[in-house]
């Protein structure tokens, strides 16, 4: 499968199978999406007529070009077929029942107010509860026996806010760090927090244990103090982003990131990104509000085509900071088009019910943390293991070839088939597909890889 798209002055044919990427010119482009349908020479004379003006783009030049498409496709690089189906599912059955990751729900209550939360203000629409360092410490053995011969391990500390709960936080870890070494495993800690209880006792135990924090911030105060805000009503930006920015400038390079959230009030979010930049913050994320449809937050199709453009704005802004040596991330752009993932695992998704769990304050098991409070995902608890396999089947089953609606999209092994979570909350089945966030998926695939043509070629940049 081929996808042809053209942006920031950069006409790009994607070979999806492969993964090759090629950057041509307005005829070579032409060329490739005729060349499956249409004989040479009508090729020839219908690039001969349109590009009249190029003296030089002769009927040689053009049979020259027609044979590198030619090559290519022999050597694998364009229109190869997609011989990747069968494959689908061996990798989460050969991984069996290992578990790599527990994202653990230390508290489940919080203390924002935040309307669109999907969490329900931080309780998962149950009860108000904190974890106790003995289902903690009960969910870090369960995590490494059931690790398998996997080495590193990953444990997200998550809410609700985790910070309400910070010395168990702080004692789960320390009981990793003393168990790590005889397991034979290594642990990387990450933190999401708004902030609103950071003090320098979170600052320096996060620079020491969390490889990565990442920060809640919404952008402009007054979108960020629209949602996020206290049971007073009171918004949180003026508290929150003194402590982000100590906290980032005492990290000295360890990661983090800015996390926002944009609705149907702000599908302009680039002017909170670059609020983010004005603040210093340069690893930056921002994501769409996940809520039904008629929520009064929710994004309407008319808000998708403003976001739409405001991805390819965001795009042609990063290339213009780094071209003045003042780059910066976003996280949905980041791209990896040489060495990885693997092609099981963007076919197998991202293992979420198989290799990734939710742990409930209690200790109850779920496929990740989107479906924490749906009992009918219950999986089990760190206690009794896995007591629902159909539940965990179900997950394992699910890949991208597993979607029908997936098969003809140019995205597929990209985006890994999406979130089940997603697909779930739209479609009622996590092996259906959530179309809005598919279109807004493919926009930042595009602008992703034109960022890595942009990159690959600096002269033209």
């Amino acid at each position: 499968m081929v996808h042809q798209y053209k942006l920031g002055g950069y006409n790009i044919v994607l070979d999806t199978c492969s993964g090759s990427v090629h950057v041509v010119d307005e005829a070579a482009y032409d060329m490739i999406a005729m060349y499956k349908e249409l004989p040479r020479e009508e090729i020839v004379s219908i690039i001969l007529d349109k590009y009249s003006h190029r003296k030089e783009l002769t009927e040689p030049e053009i049979l020259s070009c027609l044979d590198q498409i030619s090559a290519l496709e022999q050597s694998g690089k364009l229109f190869t077929p997609d011989s990747f189906e069968p494959m689908a599912g061996d990798f989460k059955a050969r991984s069996g029942s290992v578990i790599k990751a527990l994202c653990l729900h230390v508290a489940h209550t919080c203390n924002l107010n935040c309307s669109y939360c999907f969490a329900s203000q931080g309780n998962f629409h149950g009860e108000r509860a904190l974890m106790s360092y003995e289902v903690g410490r009960r969910a870090l053995d369960f995590l490494i026996e059931n690790s398998g011969s996997r080495r590193n391990l990953e444990v997200d500390f998550f809410g609700g806010e985790p910070l309400m709960n910070w010395q168990v936080v702080k004692e789960l870890v320390k009981y990793a760090r003393s168990v790590e070494g005889n397991a034979g495993k290594n642990f990387r800690f990450t933190l999401t927090t708004n902030g609103m209880l950071i003090d320098d006792d979170v600052i320096d135990f996060c620079n020491k244990e969390m490889s990565n924090v990442v920060l809640s911030l919404d952008g402009r105060k007054e979108v960020n103090d629209r949602f996020r805000v206290d049971y007073q009503g009171r918004g949180s930006f003026d508290a929150i982003v003194p402590k982000f920015q100590k906290l980032v400038k005492s990290r000295n390079g360890k990661q983090y990131y800015m996390r926002g959230t944009f609705t149907h009030h702000n599908p302009d979010f680039l002017e909170d990104i670059k609020t983010m930049l004005d603040l210093g913050f340069t690893e930056l994320s921002m994501e769409p509000v996940v809520c039904a449809p008629d929520d009064p937050s929710a994004l309407t199709d008319s808000d998708r085509k403003i976001v739409m453009e405001q991805y390819e704005k965001l795009a042609e802004l990063m290339l213009q900071r780094r071209k003045s040596s003042k780059p910066f991330t976003f996280y949905h752009y980041m791209i990896d088009l040489e060495g990885g993932p693997c092609i099981y695992k963007r076919i197998s998704g991202c293992g979420s019910g198989t290799e990734y769990m939710a742990v409930t304050p209690w200790g109850d098991l779920y496929p990740c943390h989107q479906f924490v409070g749906d009992e009918k995902y219950k999986l089990g608890n760190v206690f009794d293991g896995v007591t629902n396999p159909a539940i965990q089947e179900e997950f394992r089953a699910c890949n991208v070839y597993s979607r029908p609606d997936c098969a003809d999209c140019w995205a597929k092994l990209y985006c890994s088939g999406g979130c089940a979570a997603n697909a779930y909350h739209a479609t009622g089945s996590i092996g259906g597909i959530y179309e809005a966030g598919c279109e807004l998926f493919r926009k930042r695939m595009e602008c992703a890889i034109m960022l890595k043509a942009a990159e690959a070629e600096p002269q033209n940049s």
